[in-house]
Parts: C-alpha cells; structure tokens; sequence
C-alpha cells in the first residue's frame, strides 16, 4: 500500500483545493492498488506458498539428480532420454503441450551413426494478450564418479549445512526445476500466470548440443514465431550478490598434430637423431601465449574492441571480493593485481588455454618413449569483433610460419572443429529492466550486471536465428562448483531462485507491450 502524502501546509490554499487534491490523490492510491496487487500481495501468496513446498522441491531435485544423464557417451544416451521422459512428464501435469523434436544422427569417431536425443519443445496454456516467454535449460549432466573425489555419491543429493550437492544441482536440474516450481506455484492458488510460457529443453548441452542449431532455425517460423523474450539460466553469479548476465565469450577449440616417424622409438637408440613430434608440438604450444597471459598469434589482440568509460564503471560496481576469490580456487596469485583487470581479462578480453596432449605418455611411472604422433589442444575464448573464421586462420597461417622455421620435416596439421561465436545483449533491453525489479522484489538489492567467461552458444544461436530478445537469468552461486566434484546449489538460491522466476513472469507482463 502506497504511502499517504502529508497535508499541504501552504496557507494560500483553500480546502476546495484541498479537497481536491486529496480526492485525486485517493483514486490514484486505488489505480496504484489495483496496479500492484499482483506484484505486492498477489506474489506474497505465491513465495509463502513456495517456502512451504521447499522440502518437496528438494525431493523432486533428489529424484533428478538420481538419474545419471551423463551426455558425454553414447553409451549413456539412455538415461539421458529416461531424465528427458520425466522432464516432459512434469510439463504435462503442468497443463503443458509436449513435442520431443528430432535432432538427427551424429557420426561417432568409428564411423558409427547414432541416434541422437530428442529436444523437448513445450507450451502451456496461450492467451493471445499476454508476451510469451520462452525458457531454455538441458537436463543433461557432466561425467561424475565418487573415486573422482567426491565427497558424496554424485547421483544422490545430499545436504550439507544448507547446501544440495549432487550432479545437476546447480547445473542445469536445479535451473529448470525451478522455473517449473514457479509455474507449479501460479497455478496451486488458481492465479493466472501472467504470461504465456514455452519450454525448449534438451539433453545434450554438456557435449555441444549437436542437432539445435538446425532445430531453431527449422522452427523459428512456428515455434518462435510469437515467443518476445528468451531467458537462460544455466550459469553462476559472480558473489554472493545476485546478477545479471548480458555477455559471453565464444570459444575457438584447436587441434594441433604433428607427425613423424612411422612408430613409436626408443629414445636411448634414437634420440638426439631424429626431429621428434613431441619437441615440434611443444615449441608451438609455447609459442601461443606469454607469461602474462597475453596472446601472441597476431591479429587477435587487435581484433578486440576499446574499453567504453561507461563499461569501465560498471566493472567498478561489481561486487567481486578478490581474496576471497583467490582462496575459493586455491589460487595464491593472478596475473593482474585489481578487480578490475581480472574480471575483464575473464570476460570482455580474448585468453588462450592448453589443455593437453594426445599421443603423449602421461600413465605414473617412467617410459623412455619417443611418440610417432602427438595432438596438443588449446582453445581461444572469443570476445565482440572476433570471427571464428578469422580466427582460425590467424591461428593456423602463424603455427605453419613457425614450424616452417624449424625446418622439421615432419608433417604439422591444424584443425579448427569448434568455433562458438560470443554473444552480448543490449542491458537497455526491457527484458533486463524486467530482470532487475524481479531480483529487487525477491532479494532486496539491484543486481550486478556481469558477464560470462565461458561459452553457451545457444545464445548467441538463439538471437542470430530468430532476433528474440535474450537474458541470461543465473540462480547457481559463485561457489557452486559446475563440472567439478562436489557440484552444488545452496537450499537458499534454489528456493529463492524459484521466487525469482516467478516475480519474473510478472515483471515482464508488465512491460510495455511491444
């Protein structure tokens, strides 16, 4: 309830005006009533009701956590269809239509063609008046084993001082259960969901989505012919402080071979005789990147847009505590000293990683071995102004001039078979505005607005094909551990989480229609 302005004080006004100003004033406390009933009490209801059924959306989470949607094999591929089967269950005892889109084969290293898991694309109840929102999520997981060095069984969710941790918490089970629990908490007080909502849920993000990309631009005349906005939750805050995601980084992934002899040598025989694979493949590796992390293939550098003093000033007001940072990823030292420097060299600034070498000995013990043939892989995050295309031949035009200067005749390869665009949104966005009154509403703070080291190309997918407004809207804490042993969501984020999603539904039903 809006508060009553203080009586005028002014001497020179006359109780007509006096009254009429405060019977103006009282039909706009009603309109403001009538206004914000949804956004005041009218949520009340629903969090309250939310806070109540907490201990039964933990269980559902248990019940998904429980199934090993391991995507990374196809071995697997089974039980991520059983968790895709039960996804579509709880959209339909949401009054949800359910379509499972084939996405095709996909060609294994052997030869072999294997079906590929379906994508689930679901709609409930539409009201021509009201925007449509279109939730995306998987529901598929990373691998995950005990003897990885887990505290607990990774497929059972346990809690710990107020902490859920099991595989596919945070990332991405707990996410879209969550925006299921809001819709769930709509329509269990009979209240109208203030939008239309859709569903596109697949179970392959983990090993790159292969099939989504043609399925968007298949159906972006059917399917996302009425959707208005896009929302994605499937990465992390920055701190404790709840945020908004606005960018990513794209990814570039390389694979280097080179080539030598026709088998493998004994080093004591040939060794100091021959040009050796492995030597080549690491004098490349090295000449990628210096000691200060930054990128020496020419022309990525370059490619990278000026800093703005705008975004300057919004890096400043990120909450980000570097030390305690340093001490949640054991890190004793980064390369830059200020928060900074280390949160745009981590997200509007190009990095180059090395990841490994295929080919190589690397089991325990000693193995006096020279290798025929060894693969390094490194990848190259990708920001605004940088093309994969471009990039590749960047990087592939240096390491032939390299190697050519080694005189090594051995045969170098490279080979570009990932090249994620990155994706950047408009914080102007009505959406984004929508997004800062939900958090403020359920969390009491306005959000940071922070961006994504890491790659999601359904993003950038998502507003290349259909020009959709898009929002990355995270729930999962900075301390949540996606892809990593003891991956976890707080109690807190992910029943507070679900308050957000459904402040959220109201947020952008009351934004300018478009």
């Amino acid at each position: 309830m809006p508060h009553i302005m203080q009586k005028p004080t002014r001497n020179s006004w006359s109780k007509t005006m006096v009254s009429s100003c405060l019977a103006k004033l009282l039909i706009s406390i009603v309109v403001m009533q009538i206004s914000t009933e949804v956004s005041g009490s009218g949520l009340d209801p629903i969090f309250k009701y939310i806070d109540e059924q907490q201990n039964e959306f933990v269980q559902r989470l248990k019940e998904w956590v429980a199934i090993p949607s391991d995507s990374s094999e196809p071995q697997t591929w089974d039980e991520v269809v059983r968790m895709l089967n039960v996804t579509a269950d709880k959209i339909k005892m949401l009054g949800g239509n359910i379509e499972f889109a084939d996405v095709g084969s996909q060609r294994m290293s052997n030869g072999q063609l294997v079906h590929l898991p379906p994508v689930i694309l679901a709609e409930l109840k539409k009201d021509p008046k009201k925007p449509t929102l279109c939730i995306y999520g998987h529901v598929d997981v990373q691998p995950a084993k005990k003897e990885d060095g887990w505290t607990t069984d990774p497929y059972t969710l346990t809690e710990i001082n107020g902490n859920l941790y099991g595989r596919g918490a945070s990332d991405n089970k707990g996410p879209v259960l969550a925006w299921l629990h809001a819709v769930e908490a709509y329509q269990a007080l009979k209240q109208e969901i203030p939008v239309n909502i859709k569903f596109i849920i697949e179970g392959m993000e983990e090993a790159g989505s292969n099939g989504l990309d043609t399925l968007t631009e298949q159906r972006n005349m059917t399917f996302f012919s009425d959707v208005d906005y896009i929302v994605i939750s499937d990465n992390i805050w920055m701190s404790k402080k709840p945020a908004l995601t606005y960018a990513t980084r794209g990814n570039c992934f390389f694979f280097v071979e080179v080539e030598g002899q026709k088998q493998d040598m004994h080093s004591g025989v040939f060794g100091g005789s021959i040009h050796e694979a492995m030597t080549d493949l690491v004098a490349l590796l090295d000449s990628l990147v210096d000691s200060r992390g930054r990128i020496l293939v020419p022309g990525i550098n370059e490619a990278v847009a000026p800093l703005t003093e705008e975004e300057e000033k919004r890096y400043q007001g990120i909450e980000f505590d570097l030390e305690a940072h340093k001490k949640d990823s054991g890190v004793t030292k980064f390369l830059y000293d200020t928060k900074e420097e280390i949160l745009q060299h981590r997200w509007r600034y190009p990095s180059l990683s090395i990841h490994g070498i295929e080919g190589a000995f690397s089991d325990p013990g000693s193995k006096t071995v020279i290798p025929r043939k060894v693969i390094g892989k490194f990848s190259i995050r990708q920001v605004p102004n940088m093309d994969p295309s471009e990039v590749e031949k960047q990087v592939t035009k240096y390491l032939q001039k390299l190697f050519a200067e080694r005189n090594s005749p051995n045969q170098l390869k490279v080979t570009m078979p990932i090249g994620a665009k990155p994706w950047v949104a408009n914080v102007s966005d009505p959406q984004f505005v929508a997004g800062r009154r939900a958090v403020k509403t359920v969390f009491g703070v306005d959000p940071d607005l922070i961006c994504e080291g890491s790659t999601i190309p359904i993003a950038r997918n998502f507003q290349d094909v259909t020009g959709k407004s898009i929002i990355m809207l995270p729930i999962g804490g900075a301390d949540d551990g996606e892809h990593s042993q003891n991956e976890k969501m707080s109690r807190s984020n992910y029943i507070q989480g679900t308050k957000l999603f459904a402040a959220f539904f109201y947020e952008l039903s009351q934004l300018p229609q478009k």
